[in-house]
């Protein structure tokens, strides 16, 4: 699969001076099945590489999150939008920057195969399991409130 690079992807600031990824801010599925939370070991080279975290990513200009959710999920790790259906939403919102977690429901677990380089590996972790794992830092601070949603 080849990866273009989008409108949205760059470093930009917030109101609170904090450095975030995306112009337009950013977006990831949370993607559930039973008490199953499909989760991404980030590559080490990315932002916060080695932890771990929801497939997403830049939103583009004009883009919605849940698109760019589904596109980055694609992108990531070859997840098919047809897969899953979208439950809700919870927008972290940093003041002029945001980061929208789209939660949706997997039809079954099925491990996705398409990863790229930004992806060491996608798993199945029980949701009760989540706080052994190193996991990306903005994830890790709304996952009590997104796992409430979810």
């Amino acid at each position: 699969m080849v990866v273009h690079r989008g409108d949205g992807d760059g470093w930009t600031r917030c109101a609170l001076g904090h450095r975030h990824w995306g112009l337009f801010g950013a977006a990831g599925l949370l993607l559930r099945h039973g008490d199953l939370v499909l989760l991404q070991h980030r590559a080490v080279w990315s932002h916060y590489g080695g932890t771990w975290g929801l497939l997403g990513g830049a939103r583009n200009r004009g883009e919605t999150a849940e698109e760019a959710a589904q596109r980055e999920a694609g992108e990531e790790a070859g997840v098919a939008p047809g897969s899953y259906t979208v439950t809700g939403s919870y927008v972290d919102d940093h003041g002029g920057w945001s980061y929208t977690t789209v939660v949706a429901q997997a039809a079954k677990a099925e491990l996705p195969t398409g990863l790229t380089g930004e992806t060491l590996e996608v798993r199945w972790v029980p949701a009760d399991d989540l706080d052994n794992l190193p996991l990306h830092p903005g994830f890790a601070a709304t996952w009590s409130t997104v796992r409430a949603i979810a």
